[in-house]
């Protein structure tokens, strides 16, 4: 589907009770709105001027939301998202370097010169220094253009040694009333029931948690482990990210590349025991005891990511002038 089909299907009726029901018709008309979303955002990052607002992909994933919640959350768990990225872009990673650094980011990429070894090299030339936003959230799903964001948490934290996060704040977004009697997905994994949902205003509706996020992300650059995640599910569902990611005002970092980078011992361990996951890399740096396990909640997973990136950080003498 090319860009003007994308923009002409944003723009045909959805009349949901003409297919509701008839699951062949449900899983076509969920994959031609997925089509058109991937299109659009595919020109919209490439394309300064696109020539739509990026309300439109917006809208047609809260359509394609509706969709899925009546095909039903079970049958698409295991479908790739072709809006999920696995990873930020060498050009967010030299920009978030650069940020906690005082470099240019095109001052970093040259050095880095497409060597993603020479990451390493990098993070440690010069002193960390600044404050960031840390941010975790917990959705029902790996995509975000079926799924909802139920649960999120931040803290902020001066980069420096002995640095203790500050002004937490957590929140619960609600559900559509069918996940009452459906069932949380993956509620064995964060363990969210719906009573720490009933009755809250579901994220895509909560307008002022939309308003201090955007002030909070202007403000500081944010850190998420796997920042891809949080990247692609904000773009998807949080009004005005988009627009300010896209203009620079906005940026991620991603401490999972931070932790493959510069702690060597994830080359050394298995690959399959996840050694750069949140968990194990706390428990390598002592933040997590060896007998605990990572909550999977917003907050506590925001503040054991700052505390261990800051032990890593200690570890290598980052803050040292």
């Amino acid at each position: 589907m090319n860009v003007n089909q994308a923009l002409e299907y944003s723009m045909q009726p959805f009349i949901p009770m003409f297919i509701y029901g008839d699951y062949d018709a449900m899983e076509s008309e969920r994959q031609r709105g997925e089509e058109a979303m991937k299109a659009l955002i595919d020109e919209w990052r490439v394309n300064d001027e696109p020539g739509f607002s990026f309300d439109v992909i917006l809208e047609l994933a809260d359509r394609n939301r509706e969709l899925c919640d009546q095909i039903g959350e079970a049958r698409l768990r295991n479908l790739s998202s072709p809006l999920l990225a696995r990873s930020l872009s060498d050009a967010d990673t030299c920009a978030g370097i650069g940020k906690l650094q005082g470099r240019g980011a095109g001052v970093v990429a040259r050095a880095v010169r497409g060597d993603r070894d020479a990451y390493a090299v990098e993070w440690v030339r010069k002193p960390i220094k600044g404050c960031v936003l840390g941010i975790d959230i917990e959705t029902t799903g790996r995509a975000p253009e079926r799924g909802y964001i139920i649960n999120v948490g931040w803290e902020i934290m001066e980069l420096t040694s002995d640095a203790v996060p500050h002004d937490a704040e957590a929140h619960y977004c609600g559900l559509p009333e069918m996940y009452r009697e459906a069932g949380i997905p993956l509620a064995d994994i964060h363990h969210i029931t719906w009573s720490d949902v009933e009755g809250k205003t579901p994220f895509r509706e909560d307008k002022e948690l939309h308003k201090t996020l955007i002030k909070l992300m202007k403000k500081y650059p944010y850190m998420a482990h796997n920042a891809a995640f949080e990247d692609s599910w904000f773009m998807m569902h949080l009004p005005g990210y988009a627009e300010l990611r896209r203009a620079g005002k906005i940026l991620p970092i991603d401490t999972r590349q931070i932790c493959r980078s510069i702690d060597e011992e994830v080359r050394t361990l298995p690959r399959e025991s996840a050694p750069a996951s949140l968990e194990n890399w706390a428990r390598r740096r002592g933040t997590l005891a060896a007998d605990a396990a990572e909550q999977h909640l917003g907050l506590d997973d925001t503040d054991l990511m700052l505390r261990t990136v800051q032990a890593e950080f200690n570890r290598k003498s980052m803050f040292k002038a």
